[in-house]
C-alpha cells in the first residue's frame, strides 16, 4: 500500500513537471510582449509609433518570433514529440543567428544615434549592455544545441538563454511607469541592473522547481546564473574603462567610415 501511494505521488509530481518548461517559455514570451507593449506594440497598432529605422523593426520582429518559437519548441518537448522538436530545431538556430547579428547591429545603431546628438561617450558606454547580453545568449544557445542529446542539460540551457534576453523588456516597464522623463540619449549603464534582476526572478523560479523535483538546483542554473548576474553587474565598471571605449569606439568609427 505504501509503495502504491509513493508511486501515485511520483506521478503527481511528474505530470506538472513535464509541462514546467512549456509554462516557463510562455512566461518568457509574455514578459517580452507585455514589456514592449506600451512603447512599441500598442503605438504600432495605433499608428502613432515614432519613425524608427527599419533595422530596429526587424530586430524586434526577429526577437519576438524567437520567443514564440521557443514556446512552440517547449510544447513539442512537453507533449513528447521529441523527433519533431529536433527536426525543426534548425529554425531556432537560424533565428538565434539572426538575433545575434541584429543584436550587434542594434548596439552600433544606438551608438550612432547617441553620437548624432552629442552623446558619443554615453553611447559607447551603453553599448556594453546589448552586446554583452546578446553574446551571453549566443554562447548559451550554442552550448544548448551542442547538448541537444542530453535533454536535462539542453532544456535548462535554452531556458537560461531565453531568460537572459528579457532585461530590455522589463526595463521598458521601469522607464514607462517608474522613471521620470529624462534627457534624450542612452541612460546610464547602472540603471539597467535593477530591471535585469527582476527578469532573472524567472531563473529563481526554475531553481526552486529543481529543488522541489530533484532535491537540488542543476549546475546549469548555478553556474549559468552566477555568470549571468556577474556579467550584468560588471557591465557598470567595464563600460567606464578606457579599454571598452577604445574597443567600442573603434567599432563605431568603422561603422561611420564611408565605404570606398
Amino acid at each position: 500500500m505504501t509503495i502504491l501511494t509513493e508511486d501515485r505521488r511520483a506521478r503527481a509530481v511528474v505530470a506538472p513537471a513535464r509541462y514546467f518548461y512549456f509554462h516557463m517559455a510562455l512566461a518568457c514570451a509574455a514578459v517580452a510582449f507585455l514589456g514592449f507593449a506600451p512603447t512599441y506594440f500598442l503605438p504600432l497598432a495605433r499608428g502613432s509609433l515614432p519613425v524608427t529605422p527599419s533595422m530596429i523593426h526587424a530586430h524586434g520582429l526577429i526577437f519576438f518570433v524567437w520567443s514564440l518559437f521557443f514556446v512552440f519548441q517547449a510544447w513539442l518537448g512537453a507533449s513528447g514529440q521529441i523527433g519533431q522538436h529536433r527536426s525543426v530545431g534548425i529554425v531556432g538556430v537560424s533565428l538565434a543567428t539572426a538575433m545575434t547579428i541584429f543584436g550587434f547591429m542594434a548596439g552600433v545603431l544606438s551608438m550612432q544615434r547617441a553620437a548624432a546628438i552629442g552623446q558619443k561617450d554615453a553611447g559607447i558606454a551603453f553599448s556594453i549592455v546589448p552586446w554583452s547580453g546578446i553574446l551571453f545568449f549566443a554562447i548559451v544557445f550554442a552550448i544548448g544545441i551542442a547538448m541537444a542529446r542530453r535533454g536535462e542539460i539542453h532544456k535548462r540551457l535554452m531556458l537560461l538563454a531565453g531568460i537572459s534576453i528579457l532585461d530590455a523588456a522589463v526595463a521598458r516597464w521601469f522607464l514607462t511607469f517608474l522613471a521620470p522623463p529624462g534627457p534624450p540619449g542612452p541612460p546610464p549603464v547602472a540603471v539597467t541592473v535593477p530591471p535585469a534582476l527582476v527578469a532573472y526572478l524567472l531563473l529563481v523560479a526554475a531553481i526552486v522547481h529543481d529543488w522541489r523535483t530533484r532535491g537540488r538546483p542543476h549546475a546549469v542554473y548555478v553556474i549559468g546564473g552566477i555568470v549571468l548576474v556577474a556579467i550584468k553587474l560588471l557591465n557598470v565598471p567595464i563600460s567606464e574603462t578606457h579599454a571598452w571605449h577604445a574597443f567600442a569606439g573603434g567599432i563605431l568609427a568603422l561603422a561611420q567610415s564611408p565605404i570606398i
